[in-house]
């Protein structure tokens, strides 16, 4: 099996790999794999990385250590290659973060299975996975929410993945974005932060992603006009939560003295994250 859309998978699956990470939380004892992974990371990241590193870790997994710049990569290795590589070594699985959106379709004949951590601004379905988890366990059911997603839209394979996953569950989703940073290729209608606040049971907030504008100017006054001020958390209802994929712009889409609020559920997306991806592993190589 592979993970490489959210959109691959039914709605049965993802409530069984949301079912099974919840059984991994309880369990204290995890099964031994005895498998190899071989995590290629083409991208920074700390969370996702470090989250599959330590889910591997826990189903005693052995990983194959790989770096960009200190591999085969400098002299021209395709991607193929390079996963066509730790595949003939003996990897059972391999993970995979890549610029390119889409980049697994050039891997379609390998037979090793691939887990997708981030393709370009494409998705990130092991985020999303992560993230239904947080919300499932604050509210039970997915049915009717109403959950705001907020921020560079454009740009964001969190907001695809997670859009199209909540949609398919049965909440309400609705953007909140600059104009310049909305896609209206996605059926989602817009509100301004200030209703997002007043309708949203989950208000999920995204990173400016500086790094993939062609031009960026900084916008001193974002998080006045599209971010969460504190005097916007106030307008919040009683049980509504804050979530944020993270790394988090502290001052700039969120007031830095609400990263940690009591509202907000940043910490708890991370530490699921690890119970998820071993979840997505088991799965993926059909235990």
């Amino acid at each position: 099996m592979n993970l490489l859309s959210i959109q691959d998978l039914s709605t049965d699956e993802i409530q069984r790999l949301l079912e099974q990470a919840e059984k991994i939380q309880k369990q204290q004892d995890h099964p031994y794999l005895n498998k190899t992974a071989a995590l290629l990371f083409y991208e920074p990241s700390t969370r996702t990385k470090m989250s599959f590193e330590m889910a591997c870790i826990n189903s005693g997994v052995n990983i194959l250590s790989f770096s960009p710049e200190a591999s085969s990569v400098t002299k021209g290795e395709s991607l193929y290659d390079t996963v066509k590589t730790v595949e003939a070594i003996g990897a059972d699985f391999v993970v995979i973060r890549h610029p390119n959106e889409r980049y697994y379709e050039e891997l379609q004949d390998l037979l090793i299975p691939i887990i997708n951590a981030g393709d370009g601004t494409g998705e990130h379905p092991t985020q999303s996975l992560l993230d239904l988890l947080t919300i499932k366990q604050e509210f039970g059911s997915f049915e009717n929410l109403n959950v705001a997603i907020c921020g560079d839209i454009l740009h964001s394979r969190v907001a695809r993945s997670n859009a199209y996953a909540l949609d398919r569950l049965g909440a309400k989703v609705a953007f909140v974005s600059k104009p310049e940073w909305q896609d209206q290729s996605l059926p989602f209608d817009y509100l301004s932060m200030d209703e997002a606040v007043k309708h949203a049971d989950v208000l999920m907030l995204l990173r400016v992603q500086k790094e993939r504008h062609k031009l960026y100017t900084e916008d001193y006054d974002y998080l006045e006009q599209y971010g969460l001020t504190v005097e916007r958390e106030k307008q919040m209802k009683q049980n509504n939560i804050i979530m944020h994929p993270a790394p988090v712009n502290r001052g700039v889409e969120i007031d830095s003295r609400l990263v940690e609020s009591n509202r907000s559920r940043i910490f708890k997306q991370m530490e699921n994250g690890v119970a998820m991806r071993q979840a997505i592993i088991q799965a993926c190589l059909s235990i």
